[in-house]
């Protein structure tokens, strides 16, 4: 039986293959520090579960929920918006409650795609903000990361020589996997250009409250005008250490913010009640566990970039977000990231997310997470010494992918 139409689209899941190695590492016993996969080991804010009991059993709480988000909860968000980037949204239009900013961003790709359309995606970035998309029939072309000049360049290609002309742009700032970092004349700039060009812009900000400098990320909706043209993507996964309660937000253009509201209405009855009630209490509630966790993670990171180099494994040192975004050692670098970091567990017992699975232009790289603490880091570290001590001898029989093709 042939592949079915989507799952043709879509490439063979990289990390999957990683995974089973680590799979068959850890069941032949070996202690695996796995800085793999984006997944918060810090516990929900202790005021936010207090709130979920509370309101697990009253009554009509095991109902169908509201697929846009209760009142309370959109209400929540739109203070949140003003408080932090001075934002001002109406949560009745300009809001919905998604179950996580995936689901959101996948929901928003069948609400507006038509098969065909033409979308710009970084390279490398989150999977969803390519094969979102993808899935719902558009063809993806790429824009470099980096906020820089370049990614200006590729827009100007990009709208002078696809057909049809490009339907949106996709931002992640601070992005995963990069790290890297927007500022208000970036999105200015994006924002121009979107309407020069009409453009929708899609904005994931899931990691704007993970950040390690004096100067909080901006959202591209402080930008006048963007408005009109933007929907902007939150998460509770990593603000709030919840990523298993599956709750973030889309807001921003009331016809956007509509189609969307629209499609999930077909789809879902919205998150358990409790769950919506209880993301009100963390929005509304003492903020203080935000800065808590970004200390925390700030102290990961510090150690990360210490003792890895002290093995001799240069870090850069990311000034944002949870990862870290690291090339891969030179001898090893002809490997590819898959070889690589299979490698990395069969000989260093450190688990890592190989690059191309956030895109081809990743494959020279690794994603590192902060997800475990300073010792299990410096655990990881005097494993990697040793490994890159023994030096090319330690290789496995690997045959890079270039070369299998």
């Amino acid at each position: 039986m042939t592949d079915f139409h989507r799952i043709r689209r879509l490439p063979p899941y990289v990390f999957e293959q990683v995974n089973r190695v680590k799979a068959a590492a850890r069941n032949a016993g070996a202690d695996i520090v796995d800085l793999g996969m984006g997944n918060p080991d810090l516990d929900a804010p202790a005021h936010v579960t207090e709130k979920l009991k509370e309101t697990i059993g009253k009554p009509h709480t095991d109902r169908y929920s509201a697929s846009k988000g209760i009142p309370g909860l959109r209400r929540a968000q739109a203070a949140y918006y003003e408080r932090r980037f001075g934002v001002k949204l109406n949560p009745d239009t300009q809001v919905v409650a998604t179950l996580g900013s995936k689901e959101g961003f996948a929901n928003m790709a069948q609400a507006i795609t038509a098969p065909g359309d033409v979308i710009l995606v970084p390279n490398p970035s989150y999977p969803i903000h390519a094969f979102g998309f993808l899935m719902a029939g558009a063809a993806i072309r790429s824009v470099p990361c980096e906020p820089g000049p370049e990614f200006f360049h590729a827009l100007e290609r990009a709208v002078a020589h696809s057909i049809p002309s490009p339907l949106a742009l996709v931002l992640c700032y601070p992005s995963n996997p990069t790290a890297c970092v927007a500022d208000l004349d970036f999105y200015r700039d994006v924002v121009a250009f979107a309407k020069k060009h009409d453009l929708i812009v899609l904005s994931d900000l899931a990691y704007s409250e993970v950040y390690f400098d004096d100067v909080p990320p901006p959202s591209v909706l402080q930008v006048p005008g963007a408005m009109d043209v933007t929907v902007e993507f939150t998460s509770m996964s990593k603000t709030f250490s919840m990523a298993g309660w599956r709750m973030g937000f889309a807001v921003g253009n009331e016809r956007l913010i509509a189609a969307l509201a629209r499609v999930k209405s077909y789809l879902d009855y919205g998150a358990y009640t409790p769950i919506q009630v209880a993301a009100t209490a963390a929005l509304n509630g003492p903020q203080d566990c935000i800065a808590e966790m970004r200390s925390v993670y700030k102290k990961r990171r510090d150690v990360l970039v210490d003792s890895f180099g002290k093995a001799g494994w240069d870090i850069p040192s990311p000034s944002a977000s949870m990862f870290a975004w690291v090339p891969i050692p030179e001898k090893f670098r002809h490997l590819g990231s898959v070889e690589f970091a299979k490698l990395l567990i069969e000989k260093a017992d450190v688990a890592v997310a190989p690059g191309v699975g956030f895109g081809e232009h990743g494959d020279d790289y690794v994603r590192i997470a902060l997800v475990e603490n300073e010792q299990r880091i410096r655990q990881a570290a005097r494993n990697v010494r040793r490994f890159l001590e023994t030096g090319a001898e330690t290789l496995h029989n690997v045959v890079p992918l270039a070369a299998a093709r």
